[in-house]
């Protein structure tokens, strides 16, 4: 089986218009990559699934695991799959990129608490993305990783849970513990900060734990993680004035966007954003995420870190929206327009036309990006990104979307298109653009009897009519 055999039917597993039967036929092909596309489609027909849950390959059964649009309570059957790997799968979780996915019934996660294998259940409690109130319900197992892990759901736990974990025999669960209250408790702090020694998570608790006077002068003397505690809300005044100068401009910075400080005081410091500085939001903008009237501040302010901050937060007020997207800081727009839940649809168009980072060829999914008018405005675009967003219009006309299916920089993207004409749909599939034959064998217009024919032509087995899943 060639190259373009491989993507012409992994085309047709993604095709959303592939009947139950072309579907099954793919499953039984020999190329393993064809078969786990099938399993991880964003629809799968229940005669399908049937067919998944008993394929004799576990990394089909394991691509269903991780299938985030999969329903949740089909992805739970697995949990009497023969194979420990389709387990791991199942407590891993879905691969979802910013997004929610529906959780596993309950049940299922009770069953994968109880597995044989330790690194399944170590999987489980570490790493998936168990709810808040199964973790909850392990305050009090009998392991201390589990008691660990229910420290991931503290806001859903009694008092009475929380101090017995705060006082556990085990140090690491006193450790998980001790970081969700060590911003109000100098012991605390200073405990995690001498049992973390130089691993990574001392930055995070030298940041917000709540220091004493004689925690915070060490740190500042060994000049070692003060970019950490530079941020730190209790540092003393003093010593924040004294890494206002630090020769560390990462130190500077840091203090530069502390709270207290007045926008004469941030100008004040010799601090720099670079346009590829990697910035995480302010904790103390993101606490404050719908007050309009602060986030407007922040909108305004000169300093970038807190327009950046102020650029992911729901509550931005429509005129904050409307400044930070003509901001001249790059990132500040394109966080608005990956995290504002209505970015403005200019904005959007902009970014993904004129801007470089990889980020942008995501911004067509976002809601509002523009699509009525753009044929009329970028059919004839020297930019292919321009032409390949002309298809987008509704009002796309016939003239313009054959012409597009036969330039070399947009001929796949036409190829997906439904209202390519049939005729053309099969040209592509025949002609000798590998990239533009696999986008029209996922064309939903391709008829099923084309499919059939194709998977005839690829020596793809027929399975029998009364045979319809595939092995165990």
């Amino acid at each position: 089986m060639g190259v373009r055999w491989t993507g012409l039917l992994h085309g047709l597993a993604g095709n959303t218009a592939a009947p139950a039967d072309v579907l099954l036929r793919l499953l039984g092909h020999e190329d393993e990559w064809v078969r786990r596309a099938v399993a991880r489609r964003a629809v799968v027909p229940q005669e399908v699934i049937e067919a998944v849950l008993v394929h004799p390959d576990r990394h089909v059964r394991s691509a269903f695991a991780e299938n985030g649009n999969a329903d949740p309570d089909q992805r739970a059957r697995l949990v009497d799959d023969p194979a420990p790997a389709v387990h791991l799968a199942l407590a891993h979780g879905p691969l979802a990129y910013r997004r929610r996915v529906a959780p596993l019934p309950d049940w299922a996660y009770e069953r994968l608490l109880d597995h044989p294998r330790g690194l399944v259940r170590s999987e489980l409690v570490t790493w998936g993305p168990t709810p808040a109130h199964v973790l909850a319900g392990l305050a009090d197992h009998e392991d201390p990783v589990f008691r660990q892990a229910a420290c991931r759901a503290w806001d859903r736990l009694a008092d009475e849970a929380r101090e017995r974990l705060l006082h556990d025999e085990g140090p690491d669960v006193r450790q998980a513990a001790a970081r969700h209250v060590c911003h109000e408790d100098e012991e605390r702090t200073a405990w995690l900060v001498g049992r973390l020694g130089d691993g990574w998570q001392v930055a995070e608790v030298l940041a917000r734990g709540r220091l004493t006077r004689e925690l915070a002068e060490r740190v500042v003397a060994q000049g070692e993680r003060l970019a950490a505690i530079a941020a730190n809300p209790s540092l003393p005044p003093d010593l924040v004035a004294r890494l206002a100068v630090d020769p560390d401009p990462r130190v500077r910075l840091q203090v530069s966007a502390r709270p207290e400080l007045s926008e004469s005081e941030r100008a004040a410091i010799d601090y720099t954003v670079g346009a590829e500085d990697r910035l995480s939001t302010l904790d103390w903008v993101w606490e404050r995420r719908e007050d309009a009237g602060f986030l407007r501040r922040c909108a305004r302010s000169p300093h970038t870190w807190l327009r950046r901050s102020a650029a992911v937060c729901r509550g931005l007020p429509a005129e904050a929206v409307e400044l930070l997207a003509h901001d001249d800081d790059f990132a500040v727009r394109l966080l608005l327009a990956e995290f504002h839940p209505e970015p403005p649809p200019e904005l959007l168009f902009d970014l993904y036309l004129n801007g470089t980072h990889r980020a942008v060829g995501m911004l067509v999914t976002r809601p509002g990006f523009p699509a009525a008018g753009l044929a009329a405005r970028l059919g004839d675009c020297p930019d292919p990104r321009g032409r390949r967003l002309a298809l987008r219009d509704p009002g796309l006309e016939p003239e313009l979307l054959d012409r597009l299916s036969r330039d070399p920089e947009t001929r796949a993207d036409a190829g997906r298109d439904p209202r390519l004409p049939v005729a053309r749909i099969r040209e592509l599939l025949a002609g000798p653009d590998r990239d533009a034959a696999a986008a029209a064998a996922a064309n939903p217009a391709l008829p099923a009897e084309d499919m059939r024919r194709m998977l005839d032509r690829a020596g793809v087995p027929e399975i029998p009519v009364n045979d319809r899943t595939i092995g165990c």
